[in-house]
């Protein structure tokens, strides 16, 4: 599997750096996001969401565990697993109708979700670094694969 380094400075390296994303994905997709709270999750989120075409804010869908986007030609889903208590609870929200063709799935805190969630395509790890983060993306698909080649 392939992989990528990335160190982002500040707020603005992170929502540029979902920009530079948004360029290049396409459905069907599966992004996860991890990291320490704070880290940046959902500003990349944030980034590659309004790039994709979303006028408007983008709030961490905390409470919601799930935050539906329509965007010309792409179902978005951005999840938070943060608040979930256990993974079954995925199943009583039908999870596996909100990964179709035409979406593109955003995944923080993938790891709540375990065994109930699909392979991601890229994994997104972003770590502290004094007040910067380092951020790993690794492909998990052939599709994630074929998408970091593409980054630049």
């Amino acid at each position: 599997m392939a992989s990528v380094k990335v160190f982002l400075e500040g707020e603005q390296d992170t929502v540029d750096l979902g920009r530079r994303l948004a360029q290049i994905i396409s459905p069907p997709l599966t992004v996860n996001l991890s990291g320490e709270l704070g880290a940046g999750k959902t500003t990349l989120s944030r980034g590659l969401i309004q790039a994709l075409g979303h006028h408007g804010t983008v709030k961490s869908p905390t409470y919601a565990i799930v935050e539906p986007y329509e965007l010309e030609n792409i179902d978005l889903f951005h999840f938070d697993l943060y608040r979930l208590s256990d993974p079954e609870e995925l199943e009583y929200m039908g999870i596996r109708d909100y990964f179709t063709d035409k979406s593109v799935c955003i995944v923080e805190w993938p790891d709540r979700g375990h065994g109930l969630m699909p392979i991601a395509d890229i994994s997104i790890t972003m770590k502290y670094v004094g007040t910067g983060r380092d951020v790993e993306i690794t492909s998990g698909t052939p599709q994630g694969q074929a998408l970091l080649s593409k980054f630049k």
